[in-house]
């Protein structure tokens, strides 16, 4: 009896779900988590657009080479903060560019909504853009904030990871 030819090393072990899933997934658990990731996920997060946050995050995380399921885990818990931030940026930005303060009840929006839907967008995306434009101009500050508070803790949990006392 002849034994089987051995496997090239060349060949990559595995099906092509372990290869092509679960070793991709595998690495990108792997890489731990970084202030940079931490201030990336929550300040993206709070981003004044309801329902862009994920692509952004992806986006971020793709052109930084970050890990992306722990940019998306955070992107996940800072979405109270955005809920909280939206008004607050809506109207910050109506006053950064003295524009009239419009009411944002959901009764009324329906309203608006019914009675001429062009009009609608006009003025909501209007107050959209406003409130981007203020969150670019905070964006850079509490992205420096959250990186170096989450550094030291996050320096002190790498050290345990590596000696193999993770608490």
């Amino acid at each position: 009896m002849s034994e089987p030819a051995p496997e090239s090393s060349d060949a990559p072990a595995g099906s092509f779900s372990s290869r092509r899933v679960v070793a991709p997934m595998v690495r990108q658990l792997q890489q731990g988590v970084t202030p940079e990731m931490v201030a990336l996920g929550l300040v993206i997060g709070v981003f004044p657009i309801l329902g862009s946050t994920t692509l952004l995050c992806g986006i971020a995380a793709a052109a930084r080479g970050l890990n992306q399921p722990i940019i998306q885990l955070v992107n996940n818990f800072a979405y109270p903060a955005q809920l909280v931030a939206l008004i607050p940026f809506y109207r910050a930005g109506e006053s950064l560019f003295n524009r009239p303060h419009l009411p944002l009840s959901i009764p009324m929006l329906i309203e608006r909504f019914r009675a001429d839907i062009g009009q609608f967008f006009s003025d909501l995306g209007m107050v959209a853009v406003q409130g981007i434009v203020v969150w670019c101009l905070l964006a850079p500050f509490v992205a420096a904030t959250v990186y170096y508070l989450t550094r030291p803790p996050l320096r002190l949990l790498a050290r345990r990871a590596r000696a193999g006392r993770v608490a």
